[in-house]
């Protein structure tokens, strides 16, 4: 039997608007795009341009005055924005999960991390005690935190533990998409490092799409098999990230890598500054 190549998800003209004293304001245009399935596909654009919004809408986390006013949101075939509350809570975390920006402000600060194993796991099947320990340590495991930190809260982690312990949470029912918004942010650069990988090892080993959204173009490219970017609510280029990143077509692709600072000119300027009389 043939593997399935049909996209995992299909985003077809989704428009996301907040209600304003005066006109809506308009934060996502009539956006369409595929995630495939296994594949990283990056989303990258300046501080504003929708991003977060479109994370959130993809998984119906949008509260008033935040209102998604058209489009569909197909997950395998299914429309999202059909779905019931009950069908909702179904799929999300078993089929679809989220890493948030901080982890931090996204695990609960007075819940041990067991304890949040277990609020998990039960919303979405009834587990024994013993069973959600031996799954929690589990997961703990595969992210490279040992298992007698599920007791730990949250404020006795590092930063980068933290992220490991929401991306643990995230993987625990085993979902086919995982959404990733600006995950490692407030993590230094080795430990975005190592947060990284370890997503890439797991994806990997398990199989699952990610969208991962960010500002930083050349964090994005060294991950992503896809690269979209977005200005002003709407996704002006997508494309392979051989492409976006060796032979960007729109102009605005262009400007966002000429801004980032080049490495080699940094340290030669330096070089030539130090030999000034």
């Amino acid at each position: 039997m043939s593997q399935d190549q049909s996209p995992l998800m299909q985003v077809q003209d989704l428009r996301i608007e907040y209600l304003t004293a005066g006109a809506p304001f308009r934060a996502v245009r009539d956006v369409s795009f595929d995630i495939n399935r296994n594949e990283v596909l990056g989303l990258a654009g300046e501080s504003g341009c929708g991003k977060s919004t479109i994370a959130y809408g993809l998984m119906r986390l949008h509260k008033p005055p935040a209102l998604i006013r058209q489009g569909q949101i197909l997950f395998e075939g299914r429309d999202v924005l059909a779905f019931d509350d009950a069908a909702l809570r179904a799929w999300r975390w078993s089929e679809v999960s989220m890493v948030f920006q901080s982890a931090m402000n996204s695990l609960n600060p007075v819940m041990t991390v067991l304890g949040q194993f277990s609020d998990m796991l039960n919303a979405h099947q009834k587990t024994a005690r013993a069973r959600v320990i031996i799954r929690t340590a589990e997961m703990l495991e595969m992210v490279g935190i040992p298992a007698e930190r599920m007791h730990a809260y949250p404020h006795q982690l590092s930063g980068g533990m933290r992220q490991r312990v929401a991306l643990a949470l995230a993987l625990t029912l085993r979902p086919k998409l995982i959404i990733m918004d600006e995950p490692t942010t407030a993590l230094d650069v080795v430990v975005q490092r190592e947060i990284l990988q370890e997503v890439l090892r797991l994806r990997s080993e398990l199989g699952f799409s990610v969208l991962f959204i960010t500002h930083d173009l050349a964090l994005m490219a060294q991950i992503s098999d896809r690269i979209g970017i977005m200005k002003e609510g709407e996704i002006v280029e997508i494309g392979d990230t051989n492409q976006i990143v060796n032979a960007p077509q729109h102009d605005y692709t262009r400007t966002l890598w000429e801004a980032m600072p080049v490495l080699e000119q940094a340290e030669a300027s330096e070089s030539e500054a130090a030999h000034v009389p």
